[in-house]
């Protein structure tokens, strides 16, 4: 049968369409977004105070920063010390939303309550249940949001009081910000909201790291202390603000915790051959700040804990996320284990320091 030629012509264009992109210059479909990443000049550490952190731990993370907007603070969990602070501005911000890093403290609270166990099965899809270890390996909203329900918004609030959420949780720290918590369920989305993304929260990366410090360490929150003078340096002495009763709960959350860095959100930061962490991601839009935010909080190792990292991304592509995040602190992990940083970590390690005295002011 005799083709007309508008019949030829619309032919071959759809044949252009479909088969030429590629000839022509357009992108591969299958890009990351990773590669449209534009790195700017912008220097996270321009401003900060340097003299008395930790050369090391602080070099590692301002080259694992790179060029992004984010912050990094690496805390000792065995006593509260600060060691680095890069961005200092960011850290000592007003607070941001926790995003999904609020997961462990709804999981806590939920373990401490009876309101569920670490097997407890909980329906997150239409054929779909999860357990604790999952429902924190891949972040998911759905368990933490029937969780956050279960408990109630007074016990919510309640355990994140407990754990310095709206309070500032520094020793003579003055431009540490308290952050917020709020008297009632956010309007948007309640509870579950709160218990999934934060919804209300204002917090900071000192908070984070106190946080999970007392993870690592069986449950002693310490007043996080930045040593600034040679004096303070020389005379640190630990200050306890609070013993949490929480060392038989918390391998249930560590094994979702070190989930996370094996096979889910974190996995970019897991290090086969390196310094083994346990973390938890949070990726979210805050719209008190503008734009996306990534966080990681984590430490190393399960054993004998050494360090604490919190890392926090802000800005307004894709790749600002809790993943992203993660690579970066598997950055620093693996520059420390490559300098024998972990080589020393034993149970008795704290021992150097004088016994912690329990602090009122702070």
């Amino acid at each position: 049968m005799k083709r007309s030629p508008a019949f030829i012509n619309v032919i071959a264009l759809l044949c252009l369409l479909l088969c030429g992109a590629v000839a022509f210059g357009a992108a591969p479909a299958h890009r990351s977004y990773r590669s449209r990443h534009v790195v700017s000049n912008f220097n996270p550490a321009k401003d900060d105070s340097i003299e008395y952190d930790e050369p090391q731990i602080r070099e590692l993370a301002i080259a694992a920063l790179g060029h992004e907007k984010g912050s990094v603070m690496a805390v000792d969990p065995t006593n509260g010390r600060i060691l680095t602070i890069v961005d200092q501005k960011m850290a000592f911000g007003a607070g941001f939303e926790p995003c999904s890093t609020i997961k462990p403290v709804i999981a806590l609270a939920g373990l401490q309550e009876g309101a569920i166990t670490r097997d407890t099965m909980i329906k997150v899809g239409r054929r779909r249940y999860m357990d604790l270890t999952e429902a924190m390996a891949h972040s998911n909203n759905k368990y933490f949001e029937e969780v956050g329900t279960r408990l109630g918004f007074d016990t919510v609030h309640k355990y994140a009081s407990l754990i310095g959420l709206g309070e500032r949780v520094g020793y003579n720290i003055p431009e540490e910000q308290p952050g917020s918590l709020p008297v009632k369920p956010p309007y948007f989305g309640g509870v579950a909201r709160m218990s999934s993304f934060g919804e209300g929260i204002r917090i900071t990366p000192f908070q984070l790291a106190s946080l999970i410090s007392a993870f690592a360490n069986g449950g002693t929150l310490y007043y996080l202390q930045y040593p600034r003078t040679t004096d303070e340096k020389q005379n640190f002495q630990p200050r306890v603000r609070q013993q949490l009763d929480i060392a038989n709960l918390l391998p249930d959350l560590q094994d979702g915790m070190l989930a996370a860095v094996l096979y889910g959100t974190a996995k970019r930061s897991y290090d086969p051959y390196g310094e083994q962490a346990l973390g938890k991601t949070g990726t979210c839009n805050d719209e008190s700040v503008g734009g996306r935010l990534g966080w990681f909080v984590s430490y190393a190792d399960r054993a004998h804990p050494k360090i604490v990292i919190v890392v926090l991304l802000h800005g307004g592509g894709r790749i600002t996320s809790g993943p992203h995040a993660s690579e970066i602190a598997g950055r620093i992990y693996r520059g420390l284990y490559q300098q024998n940083y972990f080589v020393d970590a034993n149970p008795n390690r704290s021992s150097q320091y004088s016994t912690a005295v329990t602090g009122s002011s702070h």
